[in-house]
């Protein structure tokens, strides 16, 4: 391990620990990817009270749900899955197809707030913070990406503990750390 991702770690975990500190109840929006399982295991690791939940929009591959398993087996950690609502579903299905959120962008719109917002809106009451996995070396758009912000649809505190990761940064923590588990 390098000095650096040594440094990176201890960082990582004292910020998850002042989170769970000074800012809770707080939770990590968990997608199941790379970046969260870095964040999973810490939170996890460390005994941090802070709950982890996914969002299942009822399209996503079967190989990242049984992450959610693999997390349980090795943790003994029961990650909370929000879903949305089925009669929405099914109602923007029988009105619109099931891939029509490819046809336009009103319809992209609509298919992500029954599948996406609505449930992350429901996963986040109650909660005075909540965490992503989001990187700054992500996307064009995420260069600005603060470590903490306000953010003001939900109205709570919002971190981004990785934001100054670097991608092999993550890989190398995951396979310091054997994570995800097995």
């Amino acid at each position: 391990m390098t000095l650096a991702l040594a440094g990176g770690i201890a960082e990582l975990e004292a910020l998850l620990a002042r989170i769970a500190r000074a800012h809770g109840p707080s939770a990590l929006a968990s997608s199941l990817s790379a970046e969260d399982m870095v964040l999973t295991d810490v939170i996890l690791r460390c005994g941090l009270r802070i709950e982890i939940f996914t969002l299942d929009t009822g399209r996503l591959h079967a190989d990242t749900l049984d992450l959610v398993e693999r997390i349980h087996r090795r943790y003994g950690y029961r990650v909370a899955v929000y879903r949305p609502d089925a009669a929405a579903v099914a109602g923007y299905i029988a009105e619109f197809g099931r891939d029509a959120f490819y046809e336009s962008a009103q319809l992209r719109q609509r298919c992500c707030q029954i599948r996406k917002l609505e449930p992350l809106r429901r996963a986040l009451q109650g909660r005075k913070s909540w965490i992503t996995g989001q990187r700054r070396a992500q996307a064009l758009t995420r260069e600005a990406l603060p470590l903490e912000e306000h953010d003001t649809v939900h109205g709570l505190a919002k971190f981004n503990p990785l934001a100054e990761w670097s991608e092999e940064e993550i890989w190398d923590y995951l396979r310091l750390h054997r994570v995800p588990p097995n």
